[in-house]
């Protein structure tokens, strides 16, 4: 699948001799700050959009946070090597499709290239493998059938399941390990979120759909497991170990997904593997509007196309996007939008005069605030205070600045201040 055009991110030099910190990043599973450390190159997992109202500002708020997440590490010298899904087959899409007369096809097609769009407008770095799910049946069929093999997965009717009590048997993965969730909340977040807890014949009511048989009506494929599609969960695990292998260094996605796809995506791939999905599994909180969480049922969204169309600089949406920890629920407030400007206006007036040299007083000054700015998003990716760092350097008016500033804003930000984007 076709990514979008990359921003270029300049080189912020270090002063000599500096120590390079690997971030520190909220770990769902042990509910700590833990260090997101790669090993020669980071790997990381987002989980992407079921293509259709792409983008609202809550799937923007979470691949910003990874997107920050990554210019961390590549500020600290590390490669990333990142890898996302597109869930362009799935009963959501596909009720939309019906719903609208449109061929669930061209919907997926249409989505994802405004997802495209948008994703460039506001700098976010594409991943080095972006992945369809309909490019990978074969690749889903045949883990299906593994997991059947080994006595980890059994068929309901045409459907085959994921036997989670065996999966724990064998596999290094204990169910409610990563959401800390008791049984009760599971079930009702399993029926609320694709989940058929109260389906009969299922081993247990948690049990999740790996391969779904055919239907009237529906796409399927064949495959090792028969014809029909792939369940939700498993095509995050098999894309994941396709591209970054086992136990890599980050899984995120948006806090909605912790249970039951990240915790059920993990066990898929430590019952394929023998070995951990990830080291850290973070994620980022939900956006509401009009008091309610942002979402596609409720039908509540703020579409970045949306704030573009109406004349926004992406540079706006982006820091006002930032002006919100990563990890906290917060509200959307079209005032966000001039708060914003103000804030662009301020940082880009304190870098209008540029110089090659400033004098001692002030490069200390600037080196200061690029430390600031590293200290914070090193710390669980510290936006907000990143950006008070910077509006309390810009208010100190500087008569004139070098480069090194706007490099620093504009590699570990995304917010180019010379020319709009």
């Amino acid at each position: 699948m076709r990514v979008w055009n990359a921003p270029e991110v300049p080189a912020v030099p270090r002063p000599d001799g500096t120590a390079v910190d690997v971030p520190l990043l909220y770990d769902t599973a042990s509910g700590q700050l833990v260090e997101a450390r790669p090993d020669d190159v980071a790997r990381l997992y987002v989980c992407g959009i079921t293509p259709y109202d792409a983008t609202h500002l809550g799937h923007a708020a979470t691949y910003l946070a990874f997107d920050t997440l990554q210019r961390v590490w590549r500020d600290a010298g590390y490669r990333v090597h990142y890898a996302q899904n597109i869930t362009d087959v799935d009963d959501p899409l596909l009720e939309r499709a019906a719903q609208t007369g449109v061929d669930w096809r061209a919907l997926a097609d249409e989505q994802i290239d405004l997802f495209r769009r948008d994703m460039e407008a506001l700098r976010i770095l594409p991943p080095d493998d972006y992945v369809a799910v309909t490019e990978v049946i074969e690749q889903i069929g045949r883990a299906t059938s593994i997991l059947l093999d080994r006595g980890m997965a059994y068929r309901l009717g045409d459907d085959v399941y994921f036997d989670i009590q065996a999966a724990q048997d064998a596999a290094p993965w204990v169910l409610g390990e990563e959401s800390g969730l008791d049984r009760a909340t599971m079930l009702a977040l399993s029926a609320e979120r694709g989940g058929d807890p109260d389906r009969a014949g299922k081993r247990d009511p948690l049990d999740p759909l790996l391969w779904r048989g055919p239907r009237p009506g529906e796409p399927s494929w064949p495959s090792e497991a028969g014809e029909g599609r792939p369940g939700w969960h498993i095509e995050c695990s098999v894309i994941a170990l396709m591209h970054l292998g086992r136990d890599f260094t980050v899984q995120g996605g948006g806090s909605d997904l912790v249970f039951p796809h990240h915790e059920l995506s993990a066990g898929h791939a430590a019952a394929l593997s023998g070995h951990p999905l990830a080291r850290v599994y973070s994620h980022a909180g939900m956006v509401a509007y009009d008091g309610k969480k942002m979402s596609k049922s409720l039908g509540n969204l703020v579409l970045v196309s949306g704030l573009r169309e109406q004349g926004a600089d992406p540079r706006t949406i982006r820091l006002a996007l930032l002006a919100h920890h990563y990890r906290s629920d917060w509200e959307w407030f079209d005032s966000a939008l001039d708060e914003a400007r103000l804030r662009l206006t301020a940082w880009q007036s304190a870098i209008s005069r540029r110089a090659d040299e400033v004098d001692a007083e002030a490069a200390l000054e600037e080196a200061a605030l690029v430390a600031r700015i590293r200290a914070a998003l090193r710390n669980d990716l510290d936006t907000p205070s990143a950006l008070r760092a910077v509006d309390q350097w810009a208010a100190t008016r500087p008569a004139v600045v070098t480069d090194l500033v706007p490099r620093a804003i504009d590699a570990l930000l995304g917010i180019p201040l010379a020319t709009a984007r």
